[in-house]
């Protein structure tokens, strides 16, 4: 497989997850509360999982590298409870810039993890996307007093579970393939999230007979199947401190999102914000490329 296709498929697979908050404010907009939409994402997200991989494999897998899934599994877990918490508190577009906040907090982990320190195509990388962050999100000139405590702290947790979620997701596990490795983080991703959500949800009959299952099936294909398959191949090639700022794709979807689906406003501030975040992504790939090149030559 060609070196440019991890890049661009952590790109996808954080598009993917920037379609999230809006799927559960239009599950909240129509009755529904943000822990039974996270919990039937998980569980719908673990059905996929499973189907998918008994369409896929002949026989099932052994466990291996047990420790890695149960915490790639619990950090997706975290993640998706830790934000739709969040949406009880904020709007969805400052919901997504706290989020958003995994890019610097990735690329410092990756950084203490393996003793070293920030390059300057990395630093200004992560300028040009904490500006870019701001503008998008349309916060600049907005009123931000009345938002309670509370939302700034999940919105931040999120954060730091999401580049956890990165950073264990990026390690390699010898001996299984994607779809093994997805159907076991799924698995353990189901079982926390049952432990501190709503899992009545499926015998009380909610799931099916409301609707919920429609909501989970968009929010299982999007912030489960194809973000973690994707994750799970790219990020142990890029690296989680790239894959986080490749993953700022998320915030210009989520904002896309929103004015398509939630009729929210852009303004010109936003696109140029959105401009300024693709910048930062860029960046980092362009200047990589050429040590590479001169490294062959010699």
């Amino acid at each position: 497989m060609k070196n440019w296709i991890y890049p661009v498929m952590v790109v996808v697979a954080a598009s993917c997850y920037g379609v999230l908050s809006t799927i559960i404010k239009v599950a909240m907009q129509n009755g529904f509360t943000a822990a039974e939409a996270v919990t039937s994402q998980y569980f719908v997200g673990f059905f996929l999982a499973a189907l998918l991989f008994a369409v896929t494999q002949r026989k099932f897998p052994r466990l291996r590298g047990w420790k890695i899934l149960v915490l790639s599994g619990s950090c997706t877990a975290a993640t998706g409870m830790v934000y739709g918490q969040s949406l009880e508190y904020l709007p969805a577009s400052l919901a997504v810039v706290l989020l958003f906040q995994f890019t610097w907090i990735g690329m410092f982990l990756d950084c203490i993890v393996k003793r070293r320190r920030l390059k300057r195509t990395e630093t200004l990388s992560l300028i040009l996307l904490f500006g870019g962050t701001l503008l998008a999100a349309g916060v600049i000139d907005a009123d931000l007093s009345g938002i309670a405590w509370q939302g700034w702290a999940w919105g931040i947790g999120a954060a730091f579970c999401f580049s956890a979620f990165m950073f264990f997701n990026g390690k390699k596990v010898e001996g299984m393939d994607t779809s093994a490795r997805l159907f076991y983080v799924s698995l353990f991703a189901a079982i926390v999230v049952g432990m501190f959500q709503t899992p009545e949800i499926v015998w009380n009959g909610q799931l099916f007979s409301e609707g919920l299952w429609i909501y989970g099936l968009l929010l299982g294909f999007f912030g489960i199947i194809m973000p973690i398959y994707f994750f799970s191949i790219a990020v142990p090639h890029t690296g989680s401190g790239l894959a986080s700022i490749l993953s700022a794709m998320e915030l210009p979807v989520a904002i896309v999102a929103s004015v398509l689906i939630l009729s929210e406003t852009l303004t010109l501030l936003q696109v140029v914000g959105i401009g300024v975040i693709l910048v930062g992504m860029v960046l980092p790939s362009a200047f990589n490329r050429t040590p590479k090149i001169v490294e062959t030559i010699h």
